[in-house]
């Protein structure tokens, strides 16, 4: 039986971000993801956490001034100290919130340095992350995302993180597989997750275009939750989507799922 996560960043956000995790708990979620917690008392998640019986599943290493446009610095030469920064206290939400999986953003291409460059400082700052985490029993995970939502994103594609999950070469680095994402970079979603098997530790959900219940668009979901189901998946599935509307109206496709 798949296990879902409620994305708070997108879902419940008509209400304060920390009355989210009740409201969670209350349309039956038994985990929460998000983007970034560091704007919130860690003390204060963690007894949310508690009070409402839900498992942190992840949630984004700081990804530098998000409103200015940054979406990650771990392929920007420069940047390494920076990133190192956000590592320990990506590390101090973990622990704090016993979340066993945090994401480091990529950022975009950046002109002033050749892509090889950007590889390459790419590739040392998830080592490093990972042997920080490591020690701790915490996976780093890195995701492709479409260039439609993020144009110049440094990761785009399921095969470019299955390369690099190669030269990076840690055994607590896996690829974070947003089927939205991979749906609009490539489709062919069954076979990807066959290939992958392994190589991922988590899920994200949302239709296909237009991001929103994964009972509407071009991804028949259903069918997938049954395949994982019969593969064996043990992960969890965020769902990282905008409701068309309140955000419990449409939630009938989670009931439908877990019946």
């Amino acid at each position: 039986m798949a296990k879902f996560a409620a994305n708070l960043s997108m879902m419940f956000n008509d209400a304060p971000f920390t009355e989210r995790f009740a409201r969670a708990a209350q349309a039956g979620f038994k985990g929460v993801e998000y983007l970034f917690p560091y704007d919130e008392s860690v003390k204060e998640l963690a007894a949310l956490l508690r009070k409402y019986q839900l498992t942190q599943v992840l949630f984004n290493m700081p990804a530098g001034d998000w409103r200015s446009g940054d979406r990650g610095m771990a392929c920007l030469p420069g940047c390494e100290k920076v990133f190192a920064e956000g590592v320990y206290k990506a590390l101090e939400y973990a622990l704090t919130l016993d979340c066993k999986q945090v994401h480091a953003m990529a950022g975009k291409l950046d002109g002033q340095f050749t892509k090889k460059q950007q590889r390459e400082c790419y590739i040392t700052n998830i080592q490093y992350a990972a042997d920080v985490m490591v020690e701790h029993d915490i996976s780093v995970l890195i995701e492709p995302i479409n260039t439609q939502d993020i144009p110049d994103y440094f990761l785009t594609t399921q095969n470019q993180a299955e390369e690099l999950l190669k030269v990076i070469d840690r055994k607590n680095v896996f690829i974070q597989l947003d089927l939205y994402h991979c749906q609009i970079m490539g489709g062919n979603l069954l076979r990807t997750i066959e290939r992958l098997w392994g190589k991922f530790s988590h899920i994200q959900i949302a239709s296909v275009p237009e991001r929103h219940e994964p009972d509407s668009g071009e991804v028949n979901y259903f069918w997938l939750f049954r395949k994982l189901d019969e593969m064996g998946y043990q992960g969890w599935l965020g769902c990282e989507y905008h409701p068309v509307g309140h955000t419990e109206e449409g939630l009938g496709w989670l009931l439908k799922a877990q019946s």
